[in-house]
């Protein structure tokens, strides 16, 4: 028997880097964009509620009924708080509304709105499994190069790297525990936090749909792909 699945969806960020999109509202945060006629949080949580018993949004406070109108009709299963000044406060603050049974925790980013279900099925299996981290990943395309103080760069091996997608799984206790001891940290991610404590993290694979919408050239990508899907 599965424990209590609970999904958090961090979306309060602005997203700037977006703005030059030709139909970006720069005072729109970057969650609650329009992709072919829904926004990324609503396309993000409609995967969610379908194989979680809970998703928690993390929202902007000036957006709290935006949200709630934006997302209704997803079910009861829903629910919507105010979010922090950062991602990681937002996941905190999400992480401490969701229902205290919950065991299995996955964090989603709103901004990777076209991840197929099985990534999230593949994190799901992995933590039942006994994982206590589980991230997606995808093989790097690019050569990497990594710069160094003294203004030189130096070549990264490329088949040793990954690029690290959401949603990202966790235990709950550990995850309370690495966001607890990460108060002064600036994390990019929550497993970046989870291994602070020593805790290893298991790496499935992800998809190359789970891309996160970042840039102007994201949003088209993403319209492309949804055209060639009807």
């Amino acid at each position: 028997m599965t424990s209590r699945r609970a999904a958090l969806v961090p979306a309060a960020g602005l997203g700037v880097r977006l703005d030059g999109h030709r139909a970006v509202d720069p005072a729109v945060p970057k969650a609650f964009r329009q992709l072919a006629g829904r926004s990324l949080v609503r396309r993000c949580v409609e995967l969610l509620v379908g194989l979680c018993d809970e998703v928690v949004v993390a929202v902007p406070n000036t957006h709290l009924d935006l949200t709630r109108a934006d997302l209704q009709g997803l079910g009861r299963a829903v629910q919507v708080v105010i979010g922090g000044a950062d991602r990681q406060a937002s996941v905190a603050r999400a992480l401490a509304a969701a229902h205290p049974e919950a065991e299995t925790i996955v964090v989603h980013d709103a901004a990777r709105p076209l991840v197929p279900p099985d990534v999230v099925r593949r994190v799901l299996d992995a933590l039942d499994a006994g994982a206590q981290a589980v991230v997606p990943t995808q093989p790097v395309a690019d050569s990497l190069r990594v710069l160094g103080a003294n203004g030189l760069s130096a070549p990264i091996d490329r088949s040793s790297a990954r690029a690290v997608q959401t949603p990202q799984g966790f235990r709950r206790t550990v995850l309370e525990q690495a966001h607890a001891a990460g108060l002064d940290v600036s994390a990019t991610d929550d497993a970046s936090l989870v291994e602070r404590l020593g805790v290893p993290v298991t790496l499935v694979e992800g998809d190359p749909l789970a891309f996160k919408i970042t840039r102007p050239l994201d949003l088209l990508l993403a319209e492309a792909v949804l055209a060639a899907q009807r």
